[in-house]
């Protein structure tokens, strides 16, 4: 079992999260904040990004790794790898964009939790 699929958007989602930790420190170095945020919107606005990020992807690959495990067709793990990919790129946009409701976001949030919800379905019914 090679995983390929699977290996492709955690490759990518892993890039991403560097990037998104990078942001994070670029913004603690700016403002000079070791831990928390001590009140400066723009590093609570990138821990956040992160965080969610971190909060979202971990499952949602492990999803994708137990479908491409019992395989399933391509086209099913490309609609979760991708709903994924392009929900939590979305979600980032969204918050860079403002740090209250955006369209960006929450089509990133809806696309991330349609990815959650069809994998789990495909796993219980497939």
């Amino acid at each position: 079992m090679s995983l390929a699929v699977t290996s492709v958007y955690a490759a990518a989602l892993a890039l991403m999260y560097v990037l998104l930790a990078a942001f994070v420190v670029r913004q603690r170095v700016k403002y000079k904040v070791g831990l928390g945020d001590k009140n400066q919107p723009q590093l609570l606005k990138a821990i956040r990004i992160h965080g969610n990020f971190a909060e979202y992807v971990p499952f949602l690959l492990v999803l994708l790794a137990l479908l491409e495990a019992r395989d399933f067709g391509l086209w099913q793990l490309h609609l979760i790898g991708g709903l994924t990919l392009a929900g939590r790129v979305l979600h980032m946009l969204g918050l860079l964009q403002s740090s209250g409701t955006s369209i960006a976001r929450l089509v990133g949030m809806i696309l991330t939790l349609a990815a959650l919800i069809i994998a789990a379905l495909l796993l219980l019914v497939g």
